[in-house]
């Protein structure tokens, strides 16, 4: 079993924004297709139809002619898609070792704008929860399992807190660079290096912009709104598209840091970098998880890079097929019938 002490990355490859923005580059994106083509997966598309008419979408990818090992829900970072790097490669080191995949779109990203008249925001976890047991109705035979990365991740997380209460009969989650405490986040990205907040604040204005002009009559916002930075945005958006008091309610809304996954009846398991620009590592340690599940936090890797070399070949797909795989065994082994006494 590999862990996060096994990252060494080259000496070039030691620096967290390097790490950060190759992760994103088109490049990546481009191998990752490669990767999947070469397995010959086949990919459907999907449309997920959950409570209040909200429609999502995702795609599911299978080997032809495999008989999979289960079923893993992959969800993607804010401003990301089922299409990014970091999605196309776990799904092929997921494939390679006899999973099958369904990658699913939160609301508003990738080219899903028009499915849904209200915006996206990260509170909205029971739409996803719900397109988690509708993707197990359609697939009933597979053991489910689930992995994320960044806002993902978070989402990862909560799917697997609210999961046995919702009958979502998901067997373990797998989480890299989640964001946990959403206000040290924005905190974060105010404070750094300012091409982050830039890169976020471009993808969310257009998305915002894709929004009206599909729902002018719904969103009539002007361009001085978008013209707010990532907190004036945030608090517009909490007061304007949800009921909650303001900010600091929105945060605590999908805050998972300190002991709010210390319930956890679903097993998980957190990647971490040391050096995550965007994700402040101090807060991870102070996480209480039951003793089903781990945290593990490397040296180095950026937020969701943990690039090997110039191929652009990420650990942290590795990592989590390995993780998804040894889950997918013990639950075999668990329901293994013991054999008779001689």
């Amino acid at each position: 079993m590999i862990r996060a002490t096994d990252y060494r990355p080259p000496r070039w490859l030691r620096n967290a924004h390097l790490q950060s923005v190759l992760s994103s580059m088109p490049l990546r994106r481009a191998s990752g297709l490669r990767a999947l083509e070469r397995l010959g997966a086949l990919t459907t598309e999907h449309i997920i139809e959950v409570e209040g008419d909200v429609r999502l979408q995702g795609f599911h990818t299978a080997v032809p002619g495999a008989t999979p090992r289960g079923l893993v829900l992959l969800l993607h970072g804010w401003e990301g898609s089922s299409e990014s790097g970091y999605m196309r490669h776990t799904a092929a080191q997921l494939l390679a070792r006899g999973f099958e995949v369904f990658r699913l779109n939160f609301r508003d990203h990738g080219d899903t704008h028009h499915l849904n008249k209200d915006l996206f925001h990260s509170c909205r976890l029971a739409e996803v929860v719900q397109a988690a047991a509708e993707v197990s109705r359609r697939f009933p035979a597979r053991p489910m399992l689930a992995a994320g990365y960044s806002l993902g991740g978070n989402f990862a997380l909560r799917l697997a807190l609210a999961a046995p209460g919702a009958g979502v009969p998901l067997l373990h989650a797998v989480a890299v660079c989640p964001a946990i405490d959403p206000s040290g986040v924005l905190h974060a990205l105010e404070r750094g290096l300012p091409f982050y907040h830039w890169y976020f604040m471009k993808k969310w204005r257009r998305s915002l912009q894709r929004k009206r002009a599909l729902f002018p009559e719904h969103h009539d916002f002007d361009d001085r709104v978008l013209a707010l930075d990532m907190r004036g945005l945030t608090r517009w958006m909490v007061q304007r598209h949800t009921t909650m008091a303001g900010i600091e309610e929105y945060f605590d809304g999908y805050s998972v840091a300190g002991d709010r996954l210390a319930g956890l009846q679903v097993p998980v398991n957190v990647l971490a970098s040391a050096d995550d620009p965007v994700i402040p590592a101090e807060g991870f340690p102070r996480l209480s998880l039951p003793a089903h599940s781990t945290l593990e936090i490397a040296d180095f890797g950026g937020h969701c890079g943990f690039l090997e070399g110039a191929d652009l070949r990420g650990y942290a797909e590795r990592w989590v097929a390995a993780r998804v795989e040894a889950a997918a065994v013990a639950a075999d082994r668990a329901t293994m019938p013991l054999s008779a006494p001689a």
